[in-house]
Parts: C-alpha cells; structure tokens; sequence
C-alpha cells in the first residue's frame, strides 16, 4: 500500500506542476514553451521537467542527460 501512496504523491506533484506551466503559457500567451522567449531561463518549465522525470523514477534518484 505504502508504493500506492507513492504514485499518488508523484502523480500529485506532476499534475500540479503541469497546471503551473499551462498558467504561465497562457499568460506569455503561448501554445508551447519552445514559443517563448524566456525557454532557457524559465523555471517554471525546469521545475515541471524535473516533476516529470520524478514521476518516472518514483523519487528514486539519479540523474538524467539529454
């Protein structure tokens, strides 16, 4: 039960973080991030990459290299 918990929690994070970044993208008035001028200094969109990837691992570490 306790690894449900866990899905749920990084399922929240994710969902959360996505609602943040479709509020900024509408406020720029953008459809995507890659149409933004603020792309490679906005942490907003770090932060929902990195809820992504945490919900992939599960919280479990590690990095990740494009």
């Amino acid at each position: 039960m306790s690894n449900e918990l866990s899905l749920d929690e990084w399922e929240l994070a994710l969902k959360q973080k996505r609602k943040e970044l479709e509020t900024c993208q509408k406020r720029e008035q953008v459809k995507s991030c890659l149409s933004c001028s603020k792309l490679l200094n906005c942490e907003t969109r770090d932060t929902y990459v990195h809820a992504v990837y945490s919900s992939m691992n599960k919280g479990t570490g590690g990095g990740f290299e494009f």
